[in-house]
């Protein structure tokens, strides 16, 4: 098919619908007619340019189109909360479930090198040495540690963590695109898995290095389970996106590129509620609940149930064949092939 000539032929059409679209309840009964007709039109335009020349700017355009259409001639509009609740029940745990092998992955290798490095320095006084004077380690391991999830007050801690996590989380997403660099480099100021990794394995090898290792367990497992979670699942899907552009398989890079971005934007506005809940956890639980199993058993019950919303709701929807993809699925119309 010719995409300039059919755009040329039916352009006239389109505008006369986006005009009457935009006029909204002020049209007369014969204009009403002609909106039906002219979006049944457009409608069937759509299903011909998806199934002869699938063109991503004129089906982005379309199909656009064809939605505030159908919404014009409906008169109906789906309320705000039954957006976010599907959203919640459905669009994001599908593709959180979607990439649960990347997220494993990603997590496990992730948590592999933070191994090696605390048992690097925990066994290494050397290595100790070299990160700090005996001084300064002890300051650390004795007091800032643990201090500092109480110098600040609560609210404005968890607040703080809030959108510090969200902002590493929105950077780990993002940087995909630039082929998952910056999801284990980072961007200054904001440091990546590499940084993140070495950062946990370091103050592990010296916690216990010096006999707190329980101090550190005891303070990082509340929060820590949950928003290290959340941190990985964003690294992953930034990590997939990334390798999408290298490999998108039986899909045009384009059209690939975009379904797993619009996917990862889905992500990205889950993971800012599930690090709302680990960063109350962080200030108001880490820091100030003062028994060990409590605090920990608080964290273990955070981690299972996003856990259990992932995998009982995300498989669900995969099986219906939900992806993630936020794209609008406009009305289509049969057409001769």
């Amino acid at each position: 098919m010719d995409v300039d000539a059919f755009v040329a032929a039916h352009h006239q059409d389109w505008l006369r619908l986006e005009s009457l679209i935009n006029r909204g309840r002020k049209l007369t009964g014969t204009e009403i007619d002609e909106l039906v007709e002219l979006y049944q039109r457009t409608a069937t335009h759509l299903s011909t340019v998806r199934s002869s020349s699938p063109d991503p700017v004129l089906v982005g355009r379309l199909s656009s189109l064809v939605a505030r259409g159908r919404a014009a001639v409906t008169g109906a509009r789906a309320p705000l909360w039954r957006d976010a609740g599907r959203f919640f029940t459905t669009s994001f745990p599908a593709v959180a479930y979607r990439m649960r092998w990347w997220w494993l992955g990603t997590t496990a290798i992730s948590l592999g090198v933070s191994l090696i490095i605390a048992i690097w320095v925990a066994r290494n006084p050397e290595v100790q040495s070299s990160i700090g004077t005996p001084f300064e380690i002890r300051q650390l391991v004795e007091h800032d540690f643990a201090n500092y999830y109480t110098e600040h007050s609560a609210a404005s801690f968890a607040f703080h963590v809030w959108t510090n996590n969200v902002l590493v989380s929105a950077i780990s997403l993002i940087g995909g695109v630039l082929l998952g660099i910056p999801v284990i480099l980072g961007v200054p100021p904001f440091g990546g898995l590499l940084a993140l990794q070495a950062n946990l394995g370091v103050t592990a090898g010296l916690m216990f290095a010096y006999g707190k290792g329980d101090i550190f367990f005891g303070l990082i497992l509340p929060h820590g389970m949950l928003e290290l979670s959340a941190v990985y699942l964003a690294s992953a899907t930034g990590l997939k996106l990334g390798w999408t552009i290298i490999d998108p398989g039986n899909r045009r890079r384009g059209q690939a590129l975009a379904e797993e971005g619009r996917a990862a934007m889905g992500v990205a506005l889950g993971l800012v509620v599930v690090l709302l809940v680990s960063g109350l956890i962080e200030g108001f639980v880490t820091g100030w609940v003062h028994t060990t199993w409590l605090r920990i058993g608080i964290g273990v019950v955070a981690e299972a149930a996003f856990l259990f919303y992932v995998i009982a709701l995300g498989r669900k929807a995969v099986r219906a064949g939900v992806t993630g993809d936020a794209e609008l699925k406009p009305d289509l119309a049969p057409v001769a092939g």
